[in-house]
């Protein structure tokens, strides 16, 4: 944006510190004058016939009022513009961060030393921002540089499914469809699965009362056949536990949870149970499973965009994109909750969601 110039800070700083030193001096000159001077005898004899008279007084005292005024004003010049420079010294390192940062270098830190003033604390308050923005920009680049390589697998094999086909005319065609339908479904759950978690980082929804209790319920109602087949127990318990927020994202959310607790369970024999509570005025989504035991390391890179466990099982049937427990940590985060994950000792994972209850 651009600005006609003006006066810097440290000028106007400057004008103001000898402005007040040249005012507070004329003050005291008219202290002078008003207790003083006003009680000098205005006549030839001055006081009593020996002192002198305010003529002679006011004639030797104006001189040096007015030589003193001078001095006022230059010392609160030269000394306002010191002062005015020491003061700003901190701002202008606050400046040249900024500047920085605008030109895309986000690695810069202020770093500034001293005791805790309104200067250290901006610059303390710029450093936090500038790692927060280095880290949430590093995300997005992880991010997008994922999604283009998801993107690309399923096209790419598409292509060489397309390609096969045409120089194999002889090919089985409901082959062909059926892998190409499989492909194009992965490519389709994928893009839905970006654009909404685009969404919820967003925060644009429609916010409305919720039960935690009834997505549970219909998420586990929606992936039963699947635990079924998989023989895992699937168990839903708790009573009404209200929040406020999007339903369509908070079943989303709960879906994710309750299929990544199936999908990563035991080959058979396994156990998914998902409990709602109110514990004060927030409400809390247990999602619990059993499974194989998971690297206390590994646990926090769960909520990463396209990070899969290795040690985890997986099934072709749910293969997954990748953005399962990512998509819930967004939606959580938008709506104002948090997400935590923990390492059952016995193998599998305790997911606990914890959202501001609704009034």
């Amino acid at each position: 944006m651009r600005r006609r110039p003006g006066l810097s800070v440290r000028l106007k700083l400057t004008l103001s510190y000898a402005g007040f030193l040249a005012l507070a001096g004329a003050l005291l000159l008219v202290v002078v004058w008003a207790f003083l001077l006003r009680y000098v005898p205005d006549n030839s004899q001055g006081l009593l016939g020996v002192s002198p008279n305010r003529y002679l007084l006011v004639r030797t005292f104006a001189p040096a009022a007015a030589a003193a005024m001078a001095f006022l004003l230059l010392f609160g010049l030269v000394g306002g513009w010191i002062l005015a420079g020491r003061m700003l010294a901190p701002l202008r390192r606050i400046t040249d961060a900024a500047r920085s940062a605008g030109s895309g270098s986000l690695s810069h830190r202020i770093r500034m030393k001293g005791r805790q003033d309104e200067f250290r604390e901006l610059a303390d308050a710029f450093d936090t921002m500038l790692e927060r923005l280095e880290s949430h920009v590093a995300e997005q680049q992880r991010f997008a540089a994922n999604a283009s390589h998801e993107l690309r697998t399923p096209l790419a094999i598409s292509r060489t499914l397309l390609d096969v086909a045409r120089k194999d005319p002889t090919r089985d065609r409901d082959e062909l469809i059926a892998r190409l339908q499989a492909v194009n479904t992965r490519a389709i759950d994928l893009t839905e699965a970006l654009l909404l978690l685009g969404r919820s980082d967003r925060g644009h929804f429609t916010r409305e009362d919720v039960d935690l209790s009834l997505v549970a319920e219909e998420a586990a109602e929606s992936l039963l056949p699947l635990a079924e087949r998989r023989g895992i127990t699937l168990d839903v318990t708790g009573g009404p536990t209200w929040t406020t927020g999007s339903a369509e994202l908070l079943l989303r959310m709960a879906t994710n949870l309750v299929q990544n607790a199936v999908v990563h369970n035991l080959p058979a024999g396994g156990t998914v149970t998902v409990r709602t509570d109110a514990e004060g005025t927030t409400s809390v989504l247990r999602v619990e499973n059993t499974g194989r035991r998971l690297p206390p390391e590994l646990v926090p890179t769960l909520t990463e965009p396209f990070q899969r466990g290795a040690e985890r099982a997986r099934t072709e049937e749910h293969p997954g994109v990748g953005l399962g427990l990512a998509l819930v940590h967004s939606v959580v985060r938008a709506h104002g909750g948090t997400l935590d994950l923990a390492a059952r000792p016995a193998g599998g994972l305790l997911v606990t969601v914890r959202l501001p209850g609704a009034p």
